[in-house]
């Protein structure tokens, strides 16, 4: 079971906040930094200093660190022209060493684009589809050759295709609960498909409608990785699961049931069961990103027990 640190740094940090849970997601023997694709706060966080942009984020993350793979959960497909995105994701896979993976999703938080002036587009779902077949597209041409694209909402004309990333394919990640298309989208292009802040139960309804749409799509059965993100809330004891609850503002019997929370040992038996259902990559969405202790806990008492 792999294990990634998810941060949401629309919620309040700036980037040397990032940059100090990134290097010690990488010091403790953590799989990857991630990161929330957003401009605005969410709920009752003051968001200050103000929003950081994803990708330039992990641009500098990408000279600053040399293991962690480093991506997004998800970025928003309304926030960037498809042709850009592939440039600026290219740039940054080259600039880490081929260490980048690239979550897309549709975007779906409209005030946030109110706020910037961001066209926010009734028909979104259609546009993320053009987007994932472009920004492949322009990755897999070959150098010399150009790329074109005729769509509903973008057309290429002679793209040279350039830059390449430094890995052969950057993994695309593909996530949500939707039943149809969702499954659908990420049979076609996804290296991995994320079920985001779901029961057990649910992830294993998805995961089974994701490997049939797989099945359809005439792609071997292990093509995906398949993962959740959920909150996780750790503690030596309840005394200290109570305080880390209460300094992000939840419950700790509403963050048992919906997400990573208790001792070591009660959150190890639950990643279990995540792992019983075929997840073998779990996002650990850390809400204080002030309490690196937090992160050495999880490191020392949670990711040393795991296979």
């Amino acid at each position: 079971m792999d294990l990634r640190i998810f941060t949401e740094p629309q919620q309040g940090a700036d980037y040397d906040t990032l940059l100090t849970v990134a290097k010690a997601t990488e010091d403790l023997g953590f799989d990857a930094f991630f990161r929330s694709d957003h401009y605005l706060k969410m709920g009752d966080a003051d968001g200050l200093p103000g929003p950081t942009d994803a990708w330039i984020t992990l641009a500098g993350l990408a000279r600053e660190t040399s293991r962690i793979r480093l991506g997004t959960l998800m970025t928003a497909a309304t926030f960037r022209l498809p042709g850009v995105l592939a440039i600026q994701v290219a740039q940054v896979d080259r600039m880490s060493g081929g260490r980048v993976e690239l979550g897309l999703g549709a975007g779906w938080f409209e005030q946030e684009h109110e706020a910037y002036g961001i066209p926010f587009p009734k028909e979104k779902f259609g546009r993320l589809e053009e987007q994932l077949e472009i920004v492949t597209g322009l990755w897999a041409t070959e150098v010399g050759k150009t790329y074109d694209f005729d769509g509903t909402y973008y057309q290429l004309k002679d793209s040279p295709a350039l830059p390449k990333p430094a890995q052969g394919r950057v993994p695309v990640l593909i996530g949500g609960h939707g039943a149809r298309r969702t499954p659908r989208l990420a049979a076609r292009y996804a290296d991995e498909f994320n079920m985001p802040f779901s029961s057990v139960e649910d992830t294993v309804a998805q995961f089974g409608r994701v490997r049939d749409a797989v099945a359809e799509a005439g792609r071997p059965a292990d093509a995906l990785t398949y993962s959740n993100a959920l909150v996780v809330c750790v503690g030596r004891d309840d005394q200290e699961v109570a305080r880390r609850a209460a300094a992000i503002g939840r419950e700790v019997d509403e963050l048992k049931t919906n997400g990573l929370a208790g001792t070591p040992a009660e959150v190890v038996e639950k990643i279990g069961r995540y792992a019983e259902v075929g997840s073998t990559r779990l996002y650990l969405q850390v809400l204080d990103l002030d309490d690196l202790d937090h992160l050495e806990l999880i490191s020392d008492k949670v990711q040393s027990q795991l296979p």
